[in-house]
């Protein structure tokens, strides 16, 4: 596969995210080797009305929740046979500048997973209150390296590339009802390492909005373990 015959799809989600979806589809470059793809997940902010008609805008009809809609995008990625899907957050804490960063591995035929860490050499992190760094750079990656038989720097990054032939993959039993909030991403990224898929880590940017623009959406406890429980259901075999 080359850079040149490889067909991408880039797809960022949003849930009543205003002007910060508004500003990660204006960082995109208008001339990019992607398609741009946005799902809005049951929004009523009306911050995707009148987005630009070269972006594929995917709705749904109330909130399915982070999982559910990338489950639609996995669909859309196989049925229209895009050969590489990038993922990005929707609520402009990922440099778009940076996809080819995560494709561009892929495409040289060198990885099958690309996953996008803020914690390698070269990439950066901000607006993170300290307890959540140390989640995420201590508590998830140690608990999952474990699982995964590997280590990781980085485990709760949505920011990720990584073939669509995965998704392919009767292994990967990506449909579970249980993955439709934010279990689908430490799943996907667990299955492929221990199917011995070729798993790559790059450098990328993670800076967070300011508080008072909505932080995140995540739950503490709730959504904490919602990201832990495929990493312990997988590890002691209660889950495929």
């Amino acid at each position: 596969m080359t850079s040149d015959a490889a067909r991408v799809l880039t797809a960022t989600f949003a849930y009543n995210e205003g002007d910060k979806i508004r500003q990660t589809l204006a960082r995109h470059p208008p001339t990019r080797a992607y398609d741009l793809l946005v799902v809005d997940d049951g929004s009523t902010d009306g911050a995707l009305d009148g987005v630009d008609p070269a972006i594929i805008v995917l709705r749904n009809e109330r909130n399915l929740g982070i999982g559910a809609s990338m489950k639609r995008v996995f669909q859309y990625a196989l049925d229209e046979r895009y050969d590489v899907l990038v993922i990005q957050a929707g609520n402009d804490k990922d440099d778009p500048l940076e996809i080819p960063s995560l494709v561009e591995p892929i495409v040289r035929d060198a990885a099958d997973f690309v996953q996008g860490s803020r914690y390698l050499g070269g990439g950066r992190f901000g607006n993170m209150p300290l307890y959540r760094v140390f989640g995420t750079r201590v508590v998830h990656p140690l608990v999952f390296s474990l699982a995964a038989g590997k280590r990781v720097t980085e485990s709760t990054n949505g920011f990720r590339a990584f073939r669509t032939a995965l998704l392919r993959d009767p292994r990967i039993d990506w449909r579970q009802e249980w993955l439709d909030r934010y279990e689908l991403e430490p799943y996907l990224l667990l299955k492929a390492i221990t199917l011995g898929y070729r798993h790559r880590e790059v450098p990328v940017t993670k800076i967070y909005p300011a508080h008072q623009l909505g932080y995140t959406k995540m739950r503490p406890f709730v959504d904490w373990w919602s990201i832990l429980r495929p990493v312990v259901y997988l590890g002691l075999g209660l889950k495929t």
